[in-house]
């Protein structure tokens, strides 16, 4: 899928929240038994944080921020972990935040989803059906982790962050300037979490714990991943007549300190991407989001620059955009 007409989108504002309790390498090693060095080693992240709250309290910490005027014409919800299958979470996230006949709904592509609810976003802005609109991403992938997977275990981390956008205001330069994403189903037994749905009902007889947890096979995800990205991203700066030099900030999805450190093989110089990932793990969709709004907290982030967001999610679903800040 691809969108390659600029869309005149403007980022408004950016919030995340990082739950206050960090769980270092050292503390999880014996969990999964294996040692603070091995973790480091293997994902580079030193620390991550632990949310003793659900993930609509977490969604709505991050909304509430961005939107101190009320609620906007749309709510998002662009997460992967939901408080259950039935209702969709976006109605969770409203009753946390108090809010009643707000349209809401949910995009689930993984650690991918917050980019895929950006593009919700910016289509119903881009339509005329909305002109406020929240994406908030927010996880509780703790709950999940398998300590019989060390690899994928010491991934993961929780924490949420949401973006405020419209449609961009007179004289000012931010746009979407394209979108791409593509899938490739041939890798969907690479990274798991085979409960809850129909292949391992909870009815079954068959179904243990362990359908609930997540499970990955990370060095195939990081071999199957890096060329389709790189291919993807190349397309797109092709059809949008750019190169890597023409990108300012490259914000990548946090999935691995290799994951990140892989994102220079695109062209763009390391001090231009954007690594959160050391402190803060893997936090699925909101890894995106908050490495974002880090950035635009610290002030390195100007209006007018251009941003590459690129991510991966499970499937492998790989997609990347380009912004006008």
């Amino acid at each position: 899928m691809s969108r390659t007409a600029p869309v005149g989108v403007h980022i408004a504002r950016t919030a995340y929240w990082a739950p206050p309790t960090v769980e270092t390498a050292a503390a999880l090693a014996p969990r999964i038994g294996r040692s603070a060095e091995w973790i480091l080693a293997r994902t580079g992240i030193l620390e991550r944080r632990i949310s003793t709250e659900p993930m609509d309290a977490m969604a709505a910490r991050v909304v509430r921020e961005v939107c101190p005027d009320g609620p906007p014409d749309v709510l998002i919800n662009a997460s992967l972990t939901p408080i259950q299958l039935i209702p969709d979470s976006s109605i969770f996230i409203l009753r946390e935040l108090g809010w009643t006949g707000v349209p809401s709904f949910s995009v689930h592509s993984t650690c991918l989803s917050f980019l895929v609810g950006l593009q919700q976003a910016a289509g119903l802005i881009g339509t005329g059906q909305a002109r406020r609109v929240v994406v908030v991403s927010s996880e509780q992938g703790s709950v999940s982790r398998d300590p019989s997977h060390p690899e994928s275990a010491a991934l993961i981390g929780d924490g949420a962050a949401a973006a405020f956008v419209t449609a961009t205001p007179a004289g000012s330069p931010s746009a979407l300037l394209g979108l791409r994403t593509a899938t490739f189903p041939e890798f969907a037994d690479l990274a798991e979490l085979r409960g809850c749905g129909t292949s391992a009902h909870p009815n079954e007889p068959t179904t243990t714990p362990s359908h609930n947890l997540f499970q990955m096979r990370g060095p195939r995800i990081y071999k199957a991943a890096v060329p389709r990205v790189a291919e993807l991203v190349g397309g797109l700066l092709r059809d949008l007549d750019m190169t890597p030099d023409d990108i300012d900030w490259l914000v990548p999805h946090q999935a691995s300190g290799p994951g990140v450190a892989a994102m220079t093989k695109l062209g763009v110089d390391a001090s231009r991407i954007v690594d959160i990932v050391a402190r803060h793990g893997n936090m699925i969709a909101a890894s995106l989001p908050t490495a974002l709004a880090r950035h635009a907290a610290s002030g390195k982030l100007q209006r007018g620059q251009r941003i590459l967001l690129v991510g991966t999610g499970a499937g492998l679903v790989v997609g990347a955009a380009v912004l006008v800040w």
